[in-house]
């Protein structure tokens, strides 16, 4: 894995000295030449560098030769030029990569395939121009409902962190700036504009700031997004405490911040909090900053400071020339081939009974693909970000295309297609339901609609004749997306009633489910002989569904959250945490951007917004299930093979470890199938003798291997002793509690081989 090389400041400026520089400090190293810029400043200018200049970029020192800084949307691709109210501009070669999304990408549990992910798309934004990739984002995912789960890691902290922190490095490496976001508690999409989050500091120490921090320290992130919601009484934007205590003060951050497009609400609580940029516009960090400064309400220095933070960033990335940036098409062959690796093992194969998978050409000719999902498209949507991908092999399109001439397949939408308020004015511009028969026959108006009694028929009549049904369900970009959160996990537009259908005339059915995040499954368990879930997989992941299920490659991907039997089991529902009772009237970005949403109507006046409790605390995801003892549907790390694995001879190097030692845990994995495949171990911890409140178990390491069929492998697993601190409310700092830990090795949180001991 590529690194960068850090050396201190004394070396930068031609001094001897062998103490190496930390990710953060990097970005000090011109901070003499910095400060004789601002020197020359006007306070004019120095404002004008900290709001936007245009919908994604913001201003330089053109007197100075200072360079615009350039954003461009993420997380999962780069997105297409845009204009005022996200309008395309229609440009020709800015056609990137779409990658996997977010939770793909975490369910691989590769931090290598995590930083080739965030490379790639570095390397690609530089082709563009771009300075600044507002990814990754890495917030947790406390809901299963949330409208952004498909973009956000893990329910667990250590998966996203170790994801979060590959990322930035690659992207970093690759030239482009990483804007780590949002910062912080973005755990919901309902009133996300203005919901205020109320969290004890060590839940969110340990859990929700985990990812950034590492993404911070570790791995060396030059901007981070705070979040458009409240925290403790403060937006993102004017948090003293995440921004200025905690991030610039605990986590030494260097670089600069930017809100979220529409996330700014003052100028004197957002220059004292730490906000660096203002997107968009002026209001607040335009002429009322200068008007502040002049009547001595703030000091200068606070601008200087905000201005330093940004120009450190502007010295540490490379400026493209106007005459150099967007002459090539963006996506690039090596970028295509990272999103098809890590689509192939992103694949969880949630239950495979009857020896349905692989497909076996022998037993199988006629293959019925049933459901609109075989054919759907993902790269764009909703109103999230999106990515204008040069081309995406849809499921449909990866099985005909890695069939071969070795099956007969036939395709039945089965479902209408779900477009929520997309969908409605669609059908307005087609003329209404009235007016065009077309409209009627494949948009679907509700999302519990019932199935159309004329699809249906065709599919039952498509499944009677096959061999296989391959059942493709969940949900779309329109159902999942920015600006909303989802009523429940149901399948929607009748897709437990079609799966039943199916197996009314043939029982070997395997159910895909196409979505970002977890869906009620059931009813779909009850007739599905297996079920995979694919995700949202990038432009290659028809290629990578085909290969995976015609048994080309072992699937090996894991849940990176947990499927639980019903919505009402996880802990913000159990608790009567969510949903809240009072929704704004509109959501936040919408109102400022989304002509196409508001019909023009910009900045509506926003309701006021409740209080969101986290009196779960730390049981977030499989740390409630399993501390509670709540039964899932798949837990969290869970994911088969078409192999078993035997897991032996657990051993650590040494029995008894210091606050500073690292714990090496080994042991061996067997392939007892006769194809190569990879299994990702997992490593959990249970406090035998603590008097600290703690979950039964919470992972503190993993490692994927690929293990040759048949052979077995010795696997090494390093947990930092440092890793098992808490937060201490008492002290105000990290602590370690003393004690015995038992650790355990598996394939799965509820899948444990293997138990020692060691006392810390």
């Amino acid at each position: 894995m590529k690194r960068i090389i850090l050396f201190c400041a004394l070396c930068a400026l031609g001094y001897s000295c062998s103490k190496p520089l930390s990710p953060q400090d990097r970005l000090t190293v011109n901070d003499k030449k910095i400060n004789e810029i601002i020197a020359e400043m006007t306070l004019e200018e120095k404002v004008e560098m900290m709001h936007s200049k245009t919908i994604m970029s913001s201003e330089g020192v053109p007197r100075l030769g200072i360079q615009d800084i350039k954003y461009a949307d993420g997380p999962f691709g780069v997105r297409e030029e845009v204009g005022d109210g996200f309008r395309a501009k229609g440009w020709s070669l800015d056609s990137a990569t779409y990658f996997p999304t977010g939770s793909a990408l975490a369910a691989t549990w590769s931090p290598e395939l995590a930083y080739a992910y965030g490379n790639g798309i570095g390397v690609e934004a530089r082709l563009r121009g771009k300075d600044i990739m507002l990814g990754p984002a890495i917030n947790i995912q406390r809901l299963p409902v949330g409208g952004r789960t498909y973009e956000y890691f893990s329910e667990d902290p250590v998966l996203a962190a170790e994801l979060a922190v590959q990322y930035t490095i690659g992207m970093q490496d690759a030239g482009t700036a990483a804007c780590v976001k949002h910062y912080a508690l973005n755990n919901q999409e309902t009133n996300r504009g203005s919901v205020n989050v109320i969290i004890d500091e060590r839940t969110m120490r340990e859990i929700y700031l985990k990812p950034f921090e590492d993404a911070v320290v570790k791995g060396g992130a030059m901007s981070v997004m705070p979040a458009y919601n409240k925290v403790n009484g403060y937006y993102g934007t004017e948090n003293f405490v995440l921004n200025n205590e905690i991030l610039r003060g605990d986590w030494g951050f260097k670089g600069m911040t930017v809100s979220d497009w529409g996330g700014t609400h003052s100028t004197m609580g957002a220059a004292l909090g730490g906000l660096n940029v203002q997107m968009t516009g002026d209001n607040y960090f335009g002429q009322p900053l200068i008007d502040s400064i002049r009547a001595g309400k703030l000091s200068e220095e606070i601008v200087n400071d905000r201005v330093r933070e940004i120009l450190r960033l502007r010295f540490a990335i490379e400026p493209i020339p106007e005459n150099v940036a967007n002459t090539v098409q963006t996506s690039q062959p090596a970028s295509r081939q990272t999103a098809y690796n890590v689509a192939t093992k992103s694949i969880v194969l949630l239950k495979n009974e009857g020896g349905l998978l692989p497909i076996n050409s022998e037993k199988v000719k006629k293959i019925a693909v049933i459901g609109r999902n075989a054919i759907a498209t993902t790269a764009a949507g909703g109103m999230g970000a999106g990515v204008k991908t040069p081309y995406e092999i849809t499921p449909l399109q990866g099985l005909q295309n890695r069939s071969n001439g070795r099956f007969e397949i036939n395709y039945a939408a089965a479902y209408k297609n779900y477009l929520g308020m997309f969908g409605r004015m669609m059908m307005r511009m087609r003329g209404g339901n009235g007016g065009n028969a077309n409209a009627a026959n494949d948009i679907a108006l509700d999302i519990n609609e019932a199935a159309d009694a004329d699809l249906l028929k065709e599919a039952v009549a498509a499944a009677k004749e096959a061999d296989l049904v391959l059942f493709f369900c969940g949900t779309n970009k329109f159902i999942e997306t920015e600006g909303s959160d989802r009523q429940d996990i149901k399948l929607p537009v009748g897709q437990e009633e079609i799966v039943k259908a199916l197996a009314e005339v043939n029982p070997n059915i395997v159910s895909v489910i196409i979505s970002g995040g977890p869906c009620d499954l059931q009813e779909l368990e009850k007739y599905s002989k297996s079920i995979v879930q694919g995700w949202w997989n990038g432009l290659e992941g028809g290629h990578a569904l085909a290969d995976i299920l015609y048994g080309e490659i072992a699937p090996s991907g894991k849940l990176p959250f947990t499927f639980p039997i019903k919505l009402e089991d996880s802990p913000a529902y159990a608790l009567g945490n969510f949903p809240q009772k009072v929704e704004t009237a509109t959501d936040v970005f919408a109102a400022a951007h989304r002509d196409d949403i508001t019909g023009g109507q910009r900045r509506r006046m926003q309701r006021p917004a409740p209080d969101a409790h986290y009196t779960e605390g730390q049981y977030v995801g499989y740390r409630w299930f399993d501390t509670k003892q709540v039964p899932v549907m798949y837990a969290f790390g869970h994911g088969l093979s078409y192999v078993d694995f035997e897991y032996a001879n657990v051993t650590t190097d040494k029995k008894e470890y210091k606050a500073n030692d690292v714990i090496e845990v080994s042991f061996d994995i067997t392939n007892k199938g006769s194809m190569d495949a990879d299994e990702v171990a997992q490593v959990y911890v249970t406090r035998l003798d603590a008097k600290v409140e703690w979950p039964v178990k919470e992972l503190k390491g993993f490692k994927r291997t690929t293990i040759v069929a048949g052979q077995t492998q010795r696997v090494t697993v390093e947990i930092p002793v440092e890793s098992l601190r808490y937060w201490d409310v008492e002290t105000d700092s990290w602590m370690l509690e003393n004690g015995n830990i038992e650790i355990l090795v598996g394939g799965a949180s509820d899948n444990i081989s293997l138990k020692t001991q060691v006392a810390i």
